[in-house]
């Protein structure tokens, strides 16, 4: 929905829950596609949140859990008991839109929820449980058609005449042997407009990777986007075809790639609920919101170095913030450039020092032409050129320091297992404050102290 329309459909619903006009809303809500119903949930505050989940239509209930966000929809399957939950699970069509709902839960209500479904249903979700819901293997669906390399064409297509339908996003038939190893993929295309006495080994792809059940789902998206897949195979170890990923999953991986981006450099979560309650949303801020602190506390402790200077010179106490904030721009700048690059598999070993030596160019030329332009408006300021030059000095080297920080920090912060995305920042702003700090007052100490 466009955003007009969303915003005249919540005026709606409020205007019908103050008058506790049910059949309005639930005629309301069956217009609306379980995507539209999902962001409707997820702008609406809880009190009235609670008031529509009931209403919406059962069958559609499991793909609105699915389209919610996960504190959204983590909430409402707490409320619901396990049978319930094995009633939605069932009415789902893709195993591993089944399987995120199932992951959602609380172990003890997976366990309850598990047993409660029929034995086919339990072992379909279980072969796609087994495996991260990160992986290839987490993401894949078992709703794949099958053919033999030693048949003809006319054989595959009354096979699919006699099967009837084929599964939602299906380009391509995916070749086995005997023992299900993968060989290859005939595309429709193919399938479609050549002679029916043709063999399918004639004419199936044999350059069609299959992806590994562990592969990563940002390389899983990689692929995708560079091959332009509409959909993959997926084997296991001993290269047997188990399922195959389609474009749709693909998709909700590089959305959710790039909520974790933006939202990380808040240092929140990309699964945050708007309007989730005040003391969950506080405990979470508060975290680096203490983080923070401690850092400002760091910056004010080296302030403390140069009471002294700052005491005799008032200028200095006016233009200390420059410093830090020039360099923090910068860093950041820098920082952005190097978290796209490690999320999109763009920078690694052979190119980082190319990186690293380009961004403190940068780095330097920027300095060096915004320290004359800031000295100089010193210098017109208070008429002194020492305090020119102890800025100009400050910015150069906050500036080179920012743009290093920038390209070191993810790389450090990666190799020691926490998510740059969300502490890069924290860290940048400690590096340039400090350093920004030090330079200014500590320059400004040797040449008018």
């Amino acid at each position: 929905m466009a955003e007009d329309d969303t915003e005249y459909l919540r005026q709606e619903l409020s205007i019908a829950l103050d008058h506790e006009d049910y059949a309005e809303l639930s005629k309301t809500l069956s217009g609306l596609t379980p995507a539209d119903t999902a962001s409707l949930l997820d702008s609406l505050p809880s009190a009235q949140r609670e008031a529509i989940w009931p209403l919406i239509e059962p069958a559609d209930l499991g793909a609105v859990l699915l389209e919610t966000q996960d504190d959204v929809s983590d909430a409402r399957l707490r409320e619901m008991d396990p049978e319930e939950i094995a009633k939605i699970v069932e009415q789902l069509p893709d195993v591993d839109d089944q399987a995120d709902i199932i992951l959602a839960l609380p172990t003890d209500k997976l366990v309850e929820t598990l047993h409660t479904l029929d034995a086919h249903k339990r072992a379909a979700l279980e072969s796609v449980l087994s495996y991260s819901e990160d992986t290839a293997g987490g993401l894949m669906n078992i709703d794949h058609i099958t053919i033999r390399a030693d048949v003809s064409l006319d054989v595959v297509l009354r096979y699919l005449r006699i099967r009837g339908e084929m599964p939602d996003h299906t380009d391509q038939l995916f070749v086995t042997d005997r023992h299900d190893h993968y060989l290859g993929a005939l595309y429709l295309g193919d399938l479609l407009t050549n002679d029916p006495d043709d063999m399918v080994k004639d004419l199936m792809r044999t350059d069609v990777d299959a992806l590994h059940a562990q592969l990563p789902d940002t390389e899983v998206a990689r692929e995708f986007e560079n091959y332009d897949l509409v959909s993959a195979p997926v084997v296991d170890d001993e290269h047997k075809l188990i399922g195959r990923i389609t474009v749709d999953d693909v998709v909700d991986v590089i959305r959710d790639e790039g909520d974790h981006s933006y939202m990380g450099a808040a240092g929140l979560s990309e699964e945050e609920d708007m309007f989730s309650p005040v003391m969950i949303t506080s405990r979470r801020r508060g975290i680096w919101l203490g983080i923070n602190l401690l850092t400002a506390f760091l910056a004010a402790w080296v302030i403390g170095f140069f009471e002294d200077i700052l005491d005799q010179v008032v200028a200095l106490a006016i233009l200390i913030t420059i410093v830090p904030s020039m360099g923090g721009i910068a860093g950041s700048q820098t920082l952005t450039i190097a978290i796209r690059g490690l999320a999109l598999g763009q920078l690694g070993s052979s190119n980082y020092r190319s990186l690293v030596t380009k961004e403190v160019s940068v780095g330097l030329l920027n300095g060096l032409i915004w320290a004359i332009v800031v000295a100089s408006f010193s210098i017109a300021w208070f008429g002194n050129y020492n305090i020119g030059a102890v800025i100009a000095f400050a910015l150069i080297v906050n500036l080179l320091a920012g743009a290093l920080a920038g390209a070191l920090i993810p790389v450090i912060l990666r190799q020691i297992g926490i998510d740059p995305a969300i502490a890069g920042g924290v860290v940048l702003t400690t590096v340039t404050d400090v350093v920004g700090i030090i330079a200014f007052l500590g320059m400004a100490t040797l040449v008018m102290g």
